[in-house]
């Protein structure tokens, strides 16, 4: 299976990410959002991205601008699932509209394109049986920020052939990242550790035994994680976050129970980077704990 042109369907955090990452892996590349404004805001912060890199040294100037070349956008995903060869749905993590769209690309899909989706915890087997091609639907899941996490999970369902393993194995080196392939089953490899530890992070700044800065500082320090459990969820977003855990409750038991303040600061529409607060305050660009 040869791959030239690789869709994405979700120009937010995550899909311009992958599309960033597709482009300078020499693939023809296809950024779809039901919303126009975030396409357009994408399409802007992968130039932003190819010109961060260049100033760092990271790439030429002249490679920097083929990849950006290799960008265009689509205005549905009928339209971007007839032109890609593989398909990578990018959307908030529900599994309503992730089945929806691979009803979509099953229709309109060409008949050997990979349907893969980008999530942290659904089930792939799920969105394979709305498909005619349940051994082309794969998991390809890329973490944040993609243009410098270099892992992806490339999550097998049951009927996923060792073809599409080994075509995503493919796509995932072109675009410079690792792999792990793992069985299909809830959260995955990271999301069941990273959910279990971000819940306690949680738990312990509940209960008041440390600050959510000397938290971060203690995992960063102490464990060698590059970012702390308060920074990343920040990142990630707390619903994002949220919503993972209730599937992981409800799917693989009480361990997984939200806790009580993550919830809270959901509910209060702290939801991390994007809405300029969460567990820290990003508004007053300085860093406000959430037990503050």
């Amino acid at each position: 299976m040869d791959v030239k042109t690789i869709g994405i369907i979700g120009a937010g955090t995550m899909g311009r990410g992958i599309a960033y990452a597709a482009a300078l892996g020499g693939y023809h590349t296809i950024l779809e959002d039901v919303m126009p404004e975030m396409l357009a805001s994408g399409t802007q912060w992968i130039s932003q991205a190819f010109e961060d890199a260049v100033k760092r040294g990271k790439l030429s100037v002249e490679d920097s601008a083929a990849a950006f070349a290799r960008i265009e956008t689509a205005s549905s995903v009928e339209d971007l699932s007839r032109q890609a060869d593989f398909l990578i749905e990018a959307v908030p993590e529900e599994m309503e509209l992730t089945l929806e769209l691979f009803t979509l690309f099953d229709k309109f899909a060409k008949p050997n394109a990979v349907l893969a989706s980008n999530t942290s915890s659904l089930s792939i087997a799920e969105m394979a049986e709305m498909t005619y091609r349940p051994e082309l639907c794969v998991g390809m899941h890329f973490f944040n920020p993609v243009p410098k996490m270099r892992l992806i999970e490339i999550v097998r369902a049951p009927k996923t052939s060792d073809e599409t393993i080994a075509v995503c194995r493919e796509v995932g080196r072109r675009m410079g990242k690792d792999v792990v392939v793992v069985k299909e089953s809830p959260g995955f490899i990271t999301s069941r550790i990273n959910a279990l530890i971000g819940n306690e992070a949680f738990a312990m700044l509940e209960a008041g035994l440390a600050s959510p800065e000397d938290i971060d500082k203690a995992v960063k320090l102490g464990l060698n994680h590059p970012m702390g459990p308060f920074e990343m969820v920040d990142l990630v977003g707390l619903d994002v976050r949220l919503r993972i855990l209730e599937y992981l409750h409800q799917t693989l038991g009480e361990k997984y129970r939200p806790n009580a303040l993550l919830k809270k600061l959901v509910a209060e529409g702290r939801l991390g980077r994007k809405s300029g607060r969460g567990v820290y305050d990003y508004q007053e660009q300085k860093s406000t704990g959430a037990s503050s």
